[in-house]
């Protein structure tokens, strides 16, 4: 999941490895008997920025995703310890090749309207989402290993040949290969269910969907506020609240938290003294919650000078990534090595990668092709921004090339919807992102970001080891072997390279005392219909 760069959700991408290749006839999974919620009423206030888009087929940002999430779902969902558990589907089978899944739909689910949903509407849904003319860009990464999809994305085919409703209930879907990792990506939007009515209305429909998750959309005034209601039709665990309200752009997150008109704040780095004062009034409030997340600069390595190893090697130890961690982060990140966070099936504790080394990154550069800094072609970095001053990190780290390396390079900031969108034609030399993690599975961040195909490689790293390795790992049936197959990608990309990790996240966030529920999953999202509020 994309997101821009920055601790946190500022602005704003544990468990075991459950994505086990099935070998023979799964056991029905039944959904586990819950109390019956109790609808409690009030209000929870909340700070944020306009998503950039409510469409599930075309999101692919966690700000847009807060919203998303809780107006759609699917067949699956991950809980908040990111175990996959039934959605809409109340049970699934697996053919004996691991191949075709057979999901049963619950026959209570209803869209917000009060339609039954039905297993067509979630045919429609991904093929809609595959069709040229939605523009998704997730499409390919979170639904391109069912059969069809490729000829429906590139226009060859209007349907998607491996998924077909078998009756009003239930629905079969069939993949090229059995994959240890395909349950967990419908858990993500891209994967969730839209009513075509809703969508065939045209223009921006998503400002008034029609889902069904716990809450509706009730106001979106951009620029102002955004009410989710709750939906008293839900099928699952009916919301608590009345209501959540996004108070956009409204003023500092911590002043507004301070004057009661928001619940929850997020805490930059400006802030995180007055927070952590164990003596101060915020202390108590404060919960600290480790992120499946990366924050990286990556190299276009398709063109100079990046297409060098060596000088893709010697801007990455010319950065000094525990004094950024300390000076500029505040302690708020762990530096990172490797690429796959902790708390990750198969992150490497042993793995150093390329440490800060100022005498081996000039032997780097001098081991390139350029031979001196002084033959480097310029050198721009693409961000997110309005044209303003540059973040204090990226700041940072560009001084550091300076001083370690005598290079100059320039920042070039696009509008947050267009980097986040649009950066595989606008990227430079460089670009800095931050990924969170969609599923807990080391596919999610070494496949999806830097195979040769992966729609998110903006870099366009190309490995043909690496892809040969992805795929043995992805397909392989033993779990320890298919990690160990995976950590072996990772020592390549880091010796290689391909990118230059900067952090592993964590979420420091203020929760008022009156408010009961709110808990943070290792992706950064709460399930808001769990959340109630005292005396609101």
């Amino acid at each position: 999941m994309r997101r821009m760069t920055g601790i946190g959700r500022i602005l704003v991408a544990v468990v075991l490895l459950l994505g086990v290749v099935i070998t023979g006839c799964q056991p029905e999974k039944e959904t586990p008997v819950k109390e019956v919620p109790v609808h409690e009423g009030g209000s929870l206030s909340l700070y944020g920025t306009d998503p950039l888009t409510l469409d599930p087929a075309v999101s692919g940002d966690m700000t847009s995703h807060e919203c998303l999430m809780q107006l759609f779902s699917g067949l699956v969902r991950l809980d908040a310890d990111l175990e996959l558990v039934p959605d809409i589907a109340s049970d699934w089978r697996v053919s004996k090749d691991g191949r075709t899944y057979t999901f049963r739909l619950r026959r209570e689910v209803k869209f917000h309207d009060g339609r039954e949903v039905k297993a067509e509407d979630f045919v429609y849904s991904w093929q809609r989402a595959c069709w040229p003319e939605t523009g998704s860009q997730t499409a390919a990464t979170y639904l391109g290993d069912i059969v069809g999809v490729g000829d429906v994305l590139a226009g060859k085919s209007r349907e998607i040949s491996g998924i077909r409703a078998v009756d009003e209930y239930t629905l079969e879907v069939t993949i090229d290969a059995p994959r240890s990792y395909f349950l967990y990506k419908l858990a993500y939007p891209t994967a969730f269910v839209v009513d075509k009515a809703n969508v065939e209305a045209g223009g921006e429909w998503w400002r008034h969907p029609n889902g069904t998750g716990p809450f509706k959309l009730g106001e979106w005034v951009e620029d102002e506020k955004l009410v989710l209601e709750w939906d008293p039709l839900y099928y699952g665990d009916v919301a608590r609240l009345d209501s959540v309200v996004f108070h956009f752009l409204a003023g500092y997150p911590l002043n507004m938290y301070e004057t009661d008109d928001i619940d929850v704040a997020w805490v930059s780095v400006s802030y995180i003294d007055r927070v952590t004062d164990e003596a101060g009034p915020f202390y108590s409030q404060l919960i600290i919650v480790p992120e499946l997340s990366l924050g990286y600069l990556g190299f276009n390595t398709a063109a100079p000078p990046f297409d060098d190893v060596n000088v893709r090697r010697a801007f990455t130890q010319a950065v000094d990534k525990e004094k950024l961690a300390t000076l500029v982060y505040r302690d708020m990140v762990q530096a990172a090595y490797g690429i796959l966070p902790p708390g990750l099936p198969g992150h490497d504790e042993g793995l150093s990668g390329l440490e800060f080394d100022v005498v081996k990154a000039r032997e780097s550069i001098r081991a390139s092709r350029y031979g001196n800094v002084s033959a480097l072609p310029p050198i721009t970095l693409t961000t997110s921004g309005w044209g303003g001053l540059i973040p204090g990190d990226l700041e940072a780290i560009i001084c550091e090339w300076r001083q370690n390396l005598g290079v100059e390079v320039k920042v070039r900031q696009l509008e947050p919807e267009r980097y986040l969108y649009h950066l595989e034609e606008e990227i430079d030399d460089m670009y800095y992102l931050g990924w969170v993690a969609d599923y807990p599975h080391p596919q999610n961040f070494l496949e999806v970001l830097f195979h040769s195909q992966a729609q998110y490689n903006y870099g366009q790293y190309h490995n043909t080891e690496v892809d040969t390795l992805l795929y043995q790992a992805g397909t392989e049936q033993d779990n320890l072997r298919s990690l160990e197959l995976y950590q072996q990608v990772e020592r390549i990309l880091v010796e290689d390279a391909a990118c230059l990790p900067l952090w592993f996240g964590e979420n420091y966030v203020l929760v008022k005392s009156r408010v009961r529920g709110y808990s943070l999953n290792p992706m950064g999202f709460a399930s808001l219909n769990m959340v109630s509020v005292e005396g609101k």
